[in-house]
């Protein structure tokens, strides 16, 4: 009589228990996600502007909040693609900025269709919204630029039920798997 192989037997269970606890933590994500997602578009509603905060992680908690920051130098001008606000491809242009308080700000000035169309712009008051980077999208445009498509949460993914799904169904097919392996190995 053959006999259940017990070190076989824990390395799978190990195995599928993670899966299943992996499937857990991709639900709890989905519900984090969700309230951030509903925080963002809160915020993305709300009217009234602040200061860009200095400190990073002060940027990234008001992700789409309206700002307004002084550039008092511009220390680089770069362009990366992007869609304006009529949706058209192109290139979004951008600042490296230096504010008032010695912290920097990359500044997304205009969009234009060609790269390095706002090169002029040497700094001075922006407004607009933090969007993920973090960076500021100017709203209006400066430097004689059109408009760049306004940063908007529902872009961002929420795909962590997917995730979920898919590890139960990993650590599922781990048991069939072993399973059968099992019951061959036992005739």
């Amino acid at each position: 009589m053959r006999r259940i192989p017990i070190f076989a037997t824990l390395v799978v269970l190990l195995a599928v228990a993670t899966m299943v606890s992996l499937g857990f933590w991709q639900l709890r994500r989905l519900h984090e996600k969700e309230a951030l997602l509903a925080s963002y578009s809160q915020a993305r509603g709300d009217s009234a502007e602040i200061k860009w905060p200095r400190e990073r992680q002060k940027q990234l908690e008001l992700l789409y909040h309206r700002v307004r920051l002084t550039c008092v130098k511009v220390t680089g001008h770069s362009s990366i693609a992007g869609r304006s606000a009529s949706d058209e491809l192109g290139m979004a242009q951008t600042a490296q900025c230096t504010t008032p308080d010695g912290g920097n700000a990359l500044v997304v000035i205009g969009w234009a269709e060609q790269p390095n169309a706002g090169m002029g712009w040497q700094g001075g008051e922006v407004h607009g919204r933090i969007a993920p980077g973090p960076r500021l999208v100017a709203d209006p445009p400066l430097a004689g630029l059109k408009a760049v498509a306004a940063p908007d949460p529902a872009e961002i993914p929420n795909n962590h039920l997917s995730y979920a799904f898919q590890w139960f169904f990993f650590a599922a097919t781990a048991l069939v798997i072993y399973a059968i392996a099992l019951r061959k190995r036992l005739r």
